[in-house]
C-alpha cells in the first residue's frame, strides 16, 4: 500500500473518530437526564444553603423530569462536601450547592484537597443573602454600641457563633472584632440549625448568620436584629441598619449561593442546567419564595458566576490576610 493511501485512510479513520466523539457527546446531553440527581449541601440541614437547595431542587425536578436528591454532607466549614462533589463522576449527575465559604477557604485553610476554581464547572447563581447581627432578645443591648459596650465591659465573656471555622460569618465575626476593638470568642458550629438553637437557648451571645434561618426568630420577638453585615439593608428587615450606619465605615460582606458541578462535566449538560435553573431562578413563584426568606434571586450566567468567584476570592484573600485567620 502506498504512503498516501495510508495517510488517506488514517486521516479517514481520524475524521470517523471525531465524529463518533462528536455525536457521543451529543447524545449523552440529548439523554441526560437519564436519572435523579443529586444536590449536595455541605451544611445539616435547616439553614440557609440547605432552604435554597431543597427551593431550587423542587422545581428543578419538574422542569428536568427526573427526582433532585438534596443531600447534606457538612463538616469543615462546607468543604468536606465540597471535596466529595469534586471527585463525582462528572456526568451532571453529582451537583454542589457552593457559597460565598467556598472563596474564603482557600485564604484560611492551608492545605486544601481541592481547587474551588480549578475543579468545578460553575452553573448559576442563585441568590445573594445578607447576613444579620443579632442577639438574644433576653441580651439588654438594643443597637451596636451598646453590644460592643457590654463586651468591652466584660473582655472575652461574649461569644458569637458560625457556620465553622473559615466561613462569611466567621470572617464578619473577626472583622467585627478588628474594627470594633470587642474581645468576642469564637464558637463555630457545623450550621445554622444547631447554631440557631443555642443562640435562641442563650449559650451564645450573638451571630452573623445569614437571615434566612433566623428570620422567623426575629419576627418572633425571640431574636433581636441589630444591624446588617451588607452595603445597603435587607428589604426583609427595613428598619435594622446596616454595620456601616451604626459606625462600622465601609463594611460590605454578604453570602452568594450558586450551583456547580465537577470540572470535566461535558459543556452541553452545564449550559442545559444553566438554562433551566435561570427559569426557575425567573419564576413568579421562585421569587416570591426569595422574597419570604429574604434572598435576592440572581440567576446569572457560567461565566458571570466563574468571574464572581474569582473576585470573591481575590476579596476575601486580601480580608484573612488583614485579620490573620488561618486554620489548620
Amino acid at each position: 500500500m502506498s504512503s498516501i493511501h495510508t495517510l488517506t485512510r488514517r486521516r479517514m479513520v481520524q475524521a470517523i473518530a471525531l465524529t463518533l466523539a462528536v455525536s457521543g457527546g451529543s447524545a449523552m446531553a440529548q439523554a441526560w437526564p437519564a436519572k435523579p440527581i443529586t444536590l449536595i449541601v455541605p451544611f445539616p440541614a435547616g439553614g440557609t444553603t440547605d432552604v435554597l437547595a431543597r427551593a431550587l431542587g423542587e422545581k428543578l425536578q419538574q422542569s428536568l423530569g427526573q427526582p433532585v436528591i438534596v443531600e447534606n454532607k457538612p463538616g469543615a466549614g462546607a468543604t468536606l462536601g465540597a471535596d466529595y462533589v469534586a471527585k463525582s463522576k462528572p456526568d451532571g449527575y453529582t451537583l454542589l450547592m457552593g457559597a460565598v465559604h467556598h472563596t474564603i477557604a482557600p485564604a484560611v485553610y492551608k492545605k486544601m484537597a481541592y481547587d474551588f476554581q480549578k475543579d468545578f464547572a460553575p452553573i448559576t447563581t442563585v441568590a445573594l443573602v445578607p447576613n444579620v447581627l443579632v442577639v438574644n432578645a433576653a441580651t439588654p443591648a438594643r443597637n451596636v454600641a451598646e453590644l460592643v459596650a457590654l463586651a468591652k465591659a466584660k473582655p472575652g465573656e461574649s461569644t458569637y457563633g458560625s457556620n465553622g471555622n473559615g466561613t462569611a460569618q466567621h470572617l464578619i465575626g473577626t472583622q467585627f472584632q478588628n474594627l470594633t476593638g470587642a474581645d468576642l470568642v469564637h464558637v463555630p458550629y457545623k450550621g445554622s440549625g444547631p447554631l440557631a438553637t443555642d443562640l435562641l437557648g442563650g449559650q451564645i451571645t450573638m451571630s452573623f448568620d445569614t437571615i434566612t434561618p433566623v428570620l422567623p426568630h426575629i419576627k418572633s420577638g425571640k431574636l433581636r436584629a441589630l444591624a446588617v453585615t451588607t452595603s445597603k439593608r435587607s428589604a426583609a428587615l427595613p428598619d435594622v441598619p446596616t454595620l456601616d450606619e451604626a459606625g462600622l465605615k465601609g463594611f460590605n460582606i454578604g453570602t452568594w449561593f450558586g450551583v456547580l458541578a465537577p470540572v470535566a462535566t461535558p459543556k452541553e449538560v452545564v449550559a442545559r442546567l444553566n438554562a433551566e435553573m435561570v427559569k426557575v431562578i425567573q419564576s413568579a413563584d421562585f421569587r416570591k419564595r426569595m422574597d419570604e426568606i429574604g434572598a435576592e434571586p440572581i440567576g446569572n450566567s457560567a461565566e458571570q458566576m466563574a468571574q464572581q468567584i474569582r473576585g470573591e476570592t481575590e476579596k476575601f484573600a486580601k480580608l484573612v490576610k488583614d485579620a490573620k485567620v488561618t486554620i489548620e
